[in-house]
């Protein structure tokens, strides 16, 4: 039976490229010179680091402009809110990758709407799609890619 499978993945060293490029950026530009500015990555996470919170506000505008630079989908980004106190600002970016469980149920809703003869199984962090006609799951795809989701996905793994 044809299959495949939906993901929400990052390319965890272009993001890390693009933080380091939006690093230089930050150490060029005038308006930051003499701040202590800073981005960081950690892991699943980016921290940014400013004197006030309108300088996190562009500081963000530079790290969006790096990622799409990359072709980094921004959708995979969530922001905390801004922690401000006397001498510095800072904020968590958190860069998610795997598809969520509510949003994964909320996949198998649209899914199930269509009436299509596919069956949608959550596994993990993806979520398998299979079906007896391949017309049905390039249907499937389709769906996926006009629904206006707040994670990108990507299709992989269709086998025949």
């Amino acid at each position: 039976m044809p299959s495949f499978d939906v993901v929400s993945e990052v390319d965890r060293q272009e993001v890390r490229n693009a933080v380091d490029q939006a690093n230089r950026e930050l150490t060029t530009r005038f308006d930051f010179k003499g701040t202590n500015a800073t981005f960081e990555l950690e892991d699943e996470q980016v921290t940014m680091k400013a004197p006030d919170e309108f300088q996190l506000r562009q500081m963000y505008d530079i790290l969006t402009k790096r990622l799409v630079g990359r072709k980094i989908d921004i959708r995979c980004l969530k922001l905390d809110e801004p922690q401000v106190n006397v001498g510095e600002a800072r904020q968590l970016i958190a860069v998610r990758s795997g598809v969520e469980s509510e949003i994964a149920r909320d996949i198998v809703k649209r899914v199930k709407v269509t009436k299509l003869k596919v069956q949608v199984a959550i596994q993990g962090d993806k979520l398998r799609v299979t079906g007896k006609k391949r017309d049905e799951l390039q249907q499937v795809i389709a769906l996926l890619k006009e629904a206006k989701l707040d994670i990108p996905l990507q299709f992989e793994n269709y086998r025949d």
